[in-house]
């Protein structure tokens, strides 16, 4: 499988691993699938940083290298910013990037937002 990491699947592997469901996991744990992130959610994870709502190491460059490896890069394109707009879906625009990014390369989004849950024509595993 392909996974997508949603910006809070990811952060909370890391930060708070038990708020993963055993199956979401697994999944990511298992070397046979790969596991993707959009740089959307790094965006968002500064973001959250600066506002003070999440705590990140001072040297962000060392932080992102440390989160992100072994993670697969999505690349943010122009189909996926187009997709991004047509897509029915609530106006958070890291949200739409991440539903754009999952359904333009093909990938599984990981995510326990329930307004990204079984959206059409986009491939989801809930956090369970």
């Amino acid at each position: 499988m392909r996974l997508l990491l949603d910006t809070h699947i990811w952060l909370w592997g890391m930060r708070e691993p038990n708020r993963l469901g055993p199956r979401t996991l697994s999944e990511i744990r298992d070397t046979a699938n790969e596991v993707w992130l959009s740089p959307i959610s790094t965006w968002e994870a500064v973001l959250l940083h600066t506002k003070g709502r999440i705590h990140l190491s001072v040297d962000l460059v060392e932080w992102l290298a440390v989160s992100t490896e072994g993670i697969r890069e999505a690349p943010l394109t122009h189909e996926i910013a187009l997709v991004a707009q047509q897509l029915r879906l609530h106006q958070d625009p890291a949200d739409r990037f991440l539903a754009a990014t999952a359904q333009v390369l093909d990938l599984t989004l990981v995510t326990a937002d329930e307004r990204l849950l079984g959206l059409p024509n986009i491939k989801t595993l809930a956090n369970r």
